[in-house]
């Protein structure tokens, strides 16, 4: 009896190179997501960013000397729905406040701080 000499994969074979596979896919699935997370969070940091830096220019060109004590208001930026709480503060020079501005969305975790002066001077 003369055997032929067969070529090809196994099922065996064939079900561990799926599996690699399957793991290799999971796990670029897995870094894309955090990926994508990470990028939307730097850009709601940015934009919340950029909301404090316009709160405190508008203080600024409107020559607001702004009252004693802490306030919230929104501050939208983009397509978010921010809200901006400032906390003006005396110095000991009487013509300049300190203002402590913090952005948040909605009720959750400030995701920007800005402190500033604004003085009374012209």
């Amino acid at each position: 009896m003369v055997r032929r000499c067969q070529r090809g994969f196994t099922l065996i074979e064939v079900l561990v190179a799926l599996a690699i596979v399957g793991v290799a896919l999971a796990a670029s699935v897995r870094a894309l997501g955090v990926g994508v997370t990470g990028v939307r969070h730097m850009q709601e940091r940015s934009l919340a960013q950029q909301a404090a830096q316009n709160f405190l220019a508008e203080l600024r060109l409107q020559a607001i000397f702004p009252p004693l004590g802490r306030r919230t208001q929104p501050c939208p930026q983009g397509t978010l729905a921010f809200r901006c709480e400032h906390d003006v503060q005396a110095t000991p020079n009487a013509r300049f406040r300190r203002v402590s501005v913090q952005v948040r969305l909605d009720k959750g975790p400030v995701v920007a701080r800005l402190d500033g002066l604004v003085s009374r001077l012209r």
